[in-house]
């Protein structure tokens, strides 16, 4: 694939379909690259509203869980949160928001 994913890692263009890339993290929350998350996270949420060193928190149209908060741990993201992201992905669709909805 030249715009996809290869060896389990997103490159920085288009993807070819994202429904691919959340299967993979639904099939395996605990072997997902840090990095893959992060750019999931800002294709469905935008930028990352806090960058520190040990976390990424986005802003999501509501207030309640799930909140999107990401952490690094060994290279990787933390199962739990990966499960967090895929919960907020699937509820930002069910009220009709998606990355092309959303503002930049």
């Amino acid at each position: 694939m030249t715009n996809g994913i290869i060896n389990d890692t997103i490159l920085d263009g288009e993807m070819d379909s994202i429904g691919d890339v959340i299967k993979q993290l639904k099939r395996s929350p605990s072997n997902v690259r840090f990095a893959d998350l992060c750019k999931i996270c800002d294709y469905y949420f935008g930028e990352a509203r806090q960058k520190s060193s040990s976390h990424r928190i986005y802003k999501t149209p509501w207030r309640d869980d799930p909140r999107v908060n990401i952490q690094e741990k060994d290279g990787k993201g933390k199962d739990y949160q990966v499960r967090q992201v895929i919960k907020a992905i699937k509820r930002l669709e069910a009220q009709g928001g998606n990355k092309s909805s959303r503002k930049k």
